[in-house]
């Protein structure tokens, strides 16, 4: 753990940078600190491990079409934040009050959908995943205590540590913010796919050369690409790079139709490319297919450029 706090120290102390690129800098190096993974590993394997059965598709955010989990932090955080505000108010004791108790019961399903997105991210993902966990934990924490000062009338500790346990949060939402959009993490990986990929119609290889049933990676582009024959002259073609975190769907197992990816288990429709399993919430771009009379297999995604 010393080792650890050296090395994010360090990562901060250049002086010549503002703050802010210290504390940004800090955040990247926590990413890399592999000690963490002795507390990461075991405890994605026990969320990966709860019996959820459906409920996980549901807290991934599937029938939402992205995480459910940004949704739901809202209704506490604006709670707390509310209860911050009227903390200023004379009178509005028991209003605040009541909202501290609000954010500290919604946290609870909120923390069980960051929960199970995290333990189906990468390894840096899941090491800042770990610190933004431990802020939102010290926040609830604070709320929870905040929650039982007022509870007995003790209203001037309560409000110290609700502005304790704001700030908590925003250290947690800062983390958060730097989790998914510099890290990437329940962000749509395939979305670039139709702007990289030029209009019109590719040749991907002779329509004979691909085996029934089996999974082939071509590329249109830059842009690589999943062949499955299906039957006969029906042809599949997906974007081979999963929406979840870029695995090879090239890689996975094809059966029954579907596809599934060999890094976290996402499962897609090769008719359609829609996610009908894992933790994607996204589906693939699909390409349109047609041979023509040399016997060429060409693929067009429509939208594309």
């Amino acid at each position: 753990m010393g080792t650890f706090i050296a090395r994010i120290t360090a990562a901060g102390s250049d002086g010549d940078d503002g703050i802010g690129v210290r504390i940004l800098k800090m955040l990247d190096a926590v990413g890399g600190a592999e000690e963490l993974d002795a507390v990461a590993e075991p405890l994605r394997r026990v969320v990966q491990g709860l019996p959820l059965g459906r409920l996980r598709g549901v807290l991934h955010g599937r029938p939402l079409g992205h995480p459910l989990h940004p949704a739901l932090v809202q209704v506490p955080v604006g709670a707390w934040l509310s209860a911050g505000v009227l903390d200023f108010v004379p009178g509005s004791e028991r209003a605040a009050r009541l909202l501290v108790a609000v954010g500290v019961v919604t946290a609870a399903p909120a923390a069980w959908t960051g929960w199970v997105d995290w333990a189906e991210q990468p390894e840096r993902q899941r090491r800042t995943g770990l610190l933004h966990a431990v802020s939102i934990a010290t926040a609830i924490g604070l709320y929870g205590a905040s929650w039982a000062a007022r509870s007995r009338g003790r209203d001037g500790l309560g409000r110290v540590l609700g502005f304790a346990g704001l700030t908590a949060v925003g250290a947690g939402a800062a983390i958060g913010g730097h989790l998914a959009y510099r890290q990437a993490a329940g962000a749509n990986k395939a979305e670039a796919v139709p702007r990289l990929v030029e209009p019109g119609w590719h040749i991907l290889g002779r329509a004979a050369d691909f085996s029934v049933g089996e999974a082939a990676r071509r590329t249109v582009g830059e842009v690589p690409v999943l062949v499955v024959v299906e039957s006969q002259g029906v042809f599949h073609v997906l974007a081979d790079r999963c929406s979840h975190c870029s695995g090879p769907l090239s890689q996975g197992e094809i059966g029954d139709g579907r596809v599934k990816c060999p890094w976290h288990g996402s499962v897609f429709r090769l008719s359609d490319g829609w996610n009908v399993g894992g933790p994607a919430t996204a589906p693939q771009p699909r390409f349109t297919t047609r041979t023509d009379s040399d016997g060429m297999l060409r693929a067009r995604l429509p939208g594309a450029g």
